[in-house]
């Protein structure tokens, strides 16, 4: 059975990146009628930061270099390791279960939500590979960062996520697409590019259906 993960990361219930995200998983859904669509909402269920425990499990998967995802749990000796196991082993399980993994986020401060940057603490560790597996970024920004855009060189959202995922999963399978300037909704310095994000908000819309009917 194909399995999409999807991952929502923003703290506005009705938001951009979510409506983009939605798009996608809609469209795989109706190409993948016997599909399973897993989805978590890291906003509204937020993933606890790891501690010192999460540290140890993962300097013990290091050190013995156990690169089989499926032997992690060998790392676990301790009452305070169990207790980060147990929050990280289905996080784990999602996300290896999963062939397409769907991450919508918006952009918070050049970067992303904490909410997402703690999901991806809690479920990397030294080595591990996700080859064959397919990730696609749907993404809200509230100003522009396409190339050539004075603020290109800020964009640590997308650039952070695919520089993440190729080095720490190895995996270069990665789909991306951004409504640009959303704050021209609200910021009057922006109303002269209201047309232009409204183009963007489409053409994000679009691109996520056309994926979303062919991942």
């Amino acid at each position: 059975m194909t399995t999409l993960l999807h991952l929502d990361s923003s703290a506005r219930r009705a938001s951009v990146s979510r409506e983009v995200g939605d798009a996608f998983a809609d469209a795989w859904r109706r190409a993948n009628p016997s599909g399973r669509h897993v989805h978590r909402d890291l906003a509204a269920e937020p993933v606890p930061f790891i501690g010192e425990a999460w540290t140890e499990l993962c300097d013990y998967v290091l050190a013995n270099q156990i690169t089989d995802i499926g032997r992690y749990k060998e790392a676990v000796r301790t009452p305070a390791q169990a207790e980060a196991w147990a929050v990280l082993e289905p996080l784990l399980d999602e996300l290896v279960a999963a062939d397409v993994v769907l991450i919508a986020t918006p952009m918070y401060n050049f970067s992303v939500p904490a909410s997402l940057k703690a999901w991806i603490d809690q479920v990397t560790f030294p080595k591990m590979s996700l080859a064959g597996r397919r990730f696609v970024i749907a993404s809200a920004r509230g100003g522009s960062y396409v190339p050539g855009a004075p603020r290109e060189p800020y964009d640590h959202q997308e650039r952070f996520l695919r520089d993440f995922i190729a080095g720490h999963f190895g995996v270069e399978d990665v789909a991306a697409v951004a409504a640009e300037l959303v704050n021209s909704r609200l910021d009057p310095a922006l109303a002269g590019r209201r047309a232009a994000h409204e183009k963007s908000y489409a053409d994000a819309l679009a691109a996520a259906r056309e994926l979303g009917g062919r991942y």
